[in-house]
């Protein structure tokens, strides 16, 4: 045997084992298929539902438990018809499995798995409806059993605390009634077979019960409230209304009369809404009143805690009124005063008069609620906040006030300051000056002296300005600052000057060895123009020193060093 045929009869052999090994794998899959769809019959046929229908015609149901009974019936019977075909297919499948025709087993095995499943919905439907209408006439009975059981414990508790339930006895003795009627038909649909109907009757008792229920304490507790505690409240502020108002105690347009009255109508109509069970409709009444109670209890309070106050207040407050009117007419008085000779630039005057009317009509409205407390007419709680307001504004009057007065005393130092000001500028002026002319110079240099009249005028204007009727202050004591500047820098200009001046003869006297030096003889020669005629003497003192730093670097230097050490001995 040649190799090729070796290979090909391996071949064979292995495609025959696949072949024979995929046969008993498909064989055995169709066979548990088979087994499956076996149970899933015997189950539907071991429900035995005919003894199921036959049980439920012999109690002769009625209604739409009748119709129920009759709809599922007939889907039963329809999906019973199949079994035989399904049984037939189920063998027939099994048959040709254990022969190994795989392919005609797997159709009959394919059309049973679809009848299977086109009526095991059906049966298991029906089975569920079929139990539960045997059960139907149990179950209805304990239910009704139990909910008689809850009706009669409701109305016996009802009986009981009938004086708790008054306002809504009626209403709820009519829903007891319909409950009866209920009771009464679900009986009846029971005996005739309806069970169904029956049942919805029944649940429906059940849901009514369980409201009713569940309204009883919120009943019995709004009654309560309603009839109780809002009426012993609104009471109790009636009675403490009548006394404050004979303690003479004032509620401005408020009529707390009216709003009890308006309480207790709302009280009526949440009473009325509670006679017909509508709790919702009754809650929000009750909280309108509530919310009345405690606002007219809080004014009560309001007014009864603020009287003390004013009591204790009031001569305290009259006896700050009148020193604070004092205080201003006084300040107004020494404010016209002074302003006779100063001008009071911030409205120092206005401000005060303003002051002394705000006071002053403070005053009139506390004569006027004084006259209310008098009168038995006074709201103590609006007194109590206006004389707080007032307490507080006199204290920042009385600190402005006193701010004032301190400001415009202050101008009376203010002036002799200045005069004492101008005469040193003065003094000072006058010494520059002197000093300056002493320096045997040439001549005083114009910027200087334009600079010294525009400082002497200066003072002599402010000085003028000293010995008006009416004087400004502020405007003075702005030019004095002005003058003292200006003095501090004509001072400096002197100095400058006379330190060029010193230096610049210095220089030209070391100038002397440098006489071969065209440069240096050119500079003398124009320095002592600036010097001489010009009177430069710091122009005259850059030329001469510029020349001798040049011919001799280091030199100006030395002179100028020198001279300022020997300048700060003289000080020390």
């Amino acid at each position: 045997m040649s190799s090729t045929q070796s290979l090909l009869l391996i071949t064979l052999i292995i495609t025959i084992i696949v072949v024979v090994m995929a046969m008993l794998l498909i064989n055995r899959r169709q066979l548990r298929d088979i087994e499956e769809l076996d149970n899933e019959l015997g189950n539907m046929e071991d429900l035995h539902l005919e003894r199921a229908i036959g049980k439920l015609d012999q109690m002769e149901l009625a209604g739409e438990s009748l119709a129920t009974l009759n709809t599922w019936k007939k889907s039963y019977q329809k999906a019973a018809e199949l079994f035989p075909e399904i049984q037939r297919l189920i063998e027939d499948g099994a048959d040709e499995n254990a022969r190994y025709h795989l392919v005609k087993s797997h159709q009959s095995i394919k059309q049973a798995r679809e009848l299977v499943d086109s009526v095991s919905e059906d049966v298991k439907n029906s089975s569920d409806v079929f139990t539960q209408l045997l059960e139907s006439n149990r179950e209805n009975k304990a239910q009704y059993d139990e909910l008689m059981q809850s009706y009669r414990e409701i109305r016996k508790e009802i009986l009981a605390d009938s004086f708790d339930y008054s306002v809504a006895l009626e209403e709820i003795e009519n829903r007891l009634s319909a409950m009866e009627e209920d009771f009464a038909q679900a009986k009846n649909l029971s005996a005739q077979g309806d069970h169904v109907e029956a049942k919805r009757v029944l649940s429906k008792i059940r849901a009514d019960l369980t409201a009713l229920k569940t309204k009883l304490p919120e009943v019995k507790e709004d009654q309560h409230d309603l009839q109780t505690v809002f009426a012993d409240q609104l009471d109790e502020i009636a009675a403490g209304y009548k006394k404050m108002r004979d303690a003479k105690y004032g509620f401005g347009s408020l009529d707390v009369l009216l709003e009890i009255r308006q309480s207790n109508d709302q009280i009526d109509r949440s009473l009325a809404a509670l006679a017909q069970l509508d709790l919702e409709e009754t809650s929000k009444g009750m909280k309108k009143v509530e919310k009345e109670i405690k606002t007219l209890y809080g004014i009560l309070e309001k007014e009864y805690k603020a009287r003390p106050f004013v009591e204790k207040n009031q001569d305290k407050l009259q006896r700050l009124l009148t020193h604070q009117q004092t205080v201003s007419q006084q300040l107004i008085k020494k404010l016209r005063h002074i302003d006779e000779s100063y001008e009071l630039t911030h409205g120092e005057l206005d401000e005060s008069r303003e002051l002394e009317r705000e006071v002053h009509k403070m005053d009139s409205d506390y004569i006027r609620a004084s006259q209310r407390i008098a009168d038995g007419r006074a709201v103590y709680s609006e007194v109590q906040d206006d004389w707080i307001k007032i307490l507080g504004r006199l204290q920042e009057i009385g600190k402005r006030q006193q701010e004032l007065s301190e400001a415009v005393d202050g101008l009376y130092e203010a002036e002799e300051v200045a005069q004492r000001s101008i005469k040193e500028f003065k003094q000072q002026v006058s010494l520059v000056y002197r000093h300056l002319s002493r320096q045997n110079l040439p001549g005083i240099p114009e910027g200087f002296l334009q600079m010294y009249t525009l400082v002497v005028n200066e003072i002599s204007k402010t000085s003028g300005e000293l010995n008006q009727v009416r004087i400004n202050m502020e405007k003075i004591s702005e030019e004095l600052v002005q003058i003292s500047d200006d003095v501090d820098r004509l001072q400096r200009e002197a100095e400058d000057i006379i330190s060029s001046a010193n230096l610049f003869e210095l220089t030209m006297q070391y100038s002397n060895k440098f006489l071969d030096n065209e440069t240096v003889v050119r500079a003398r020669r124009n320095a002592m123009k600036l010097y001489d005629r010009d009177y430069n003497y710091k122009d005259a003192l850059d030329t001469i020193a510029t020349a001798v730093e040049r011919a001799e670097p280091g030199s100006y230097q030395r002179i100028e060093n020198a001279y300022y050490q020997e300048q700060k001995e003289l000080i020390d």
